[in-house]
């Protein structure tokens, strides 16, 4: 299988509470499940020739979950950035956050940190991971940074291009996905990457996200790989 046109696909990484209801077990449960996919998914897209993946992992809107269910995903993220994405890196992957860091926890952004110095040098994956992301507050922010570029004199009006505005964003030095995936029959886009999607390949699977597989991601990169990716032309 040919996956050399597929250079970056990002993942809506959704129906982990619904998971854990359907097998009867604590929507916590369902969160633990949905985490270890990460490394199977991830481990998948190495395999596969991918050299980028974003995941949506915890956007800026689910902060207003109730405050069990965040604090249970601080842990667990807390738990992951100790253990599993150590076995991660360990497979010369890249790890990168992006996303509203100041609205985490001090212990979460060193760790964050951490991982993101000690992996820098690896090359076979870059793994991002969208954690208290928004696009829109990621485009506002972009705004305000060129404001402030051309308040200093370092930006005129005609110095911003597409290129330019993309450099400005969390994603800068990132291509755009290539493909869009989003688990458990939900058909739309969440306020995740609305810049970077402007020309991705959207697929929608009812599978949620700790049942999603290899097989499953194999298939969708079969079918993009069939289509004829206008750009907009007609």
């Amino acid at each position: 299988m040919n996956t050399s046109d597929c250079k970056h696909i990002a993942i809506i990484m959704d129906g982990n509470r619904r998971w854990a209801k359907k097998h009867g077990l604590p929507q916590s449960f369902g969160h633990k499940k949905g985490a270890e996919n990460v490394v199977n998914i991830t481990r998948a897209m190495k395999e596969s020739g991918v050299k980028y993946l974003t995941l949506y992992a915890f956007s800026t809107e689910n902060w207003q979950r109730s405050q069990d269910e965040v604090d249970t995903l601080m842990q667990l993220l807390r738990d992951y950035l100790d253990k599993e994405f150590k076995e991660i890196m360990e497979n010369n992957v890249r790890i990168i956050f992006i996303g509203e860091r100041n609205m985490l926890t001090e212990d979460i952004q060193e760790k964050m940190a951490r991982i993101e110095k000690e992996s820098a040098n690896n090359k076979d994956l870059t793994l991002c991971i969208a954690l208290s992301y928004g696009s829109r507050q990621e485009i506002l922010a972009a705004v305000k940074k060129a404001i402030k570029l051309a308040t200093d004199k370092e930006l005129t009006p005609n110095d911003m291009t597409s290129e330019k505005f993309s450099s400005l964003l969390y994603t800068a030095n990132i291509p755009d996905p290539d493909i869009l995936i989003r688990t458990s029959g939900e058909q739309r886009i969440s306020n995740y990457l609305l810049w970077q999607l402007a020309y991705t390949e959207l697929f929608f699977t009812d599978t949620l996200w700790p049942d999603f597989d290899k097989t499953e991601l194999m298939n969708i990169i079969q079918k993009f790989s069939t289509r004829e990716r206008r750009y907009g032309k007609c």
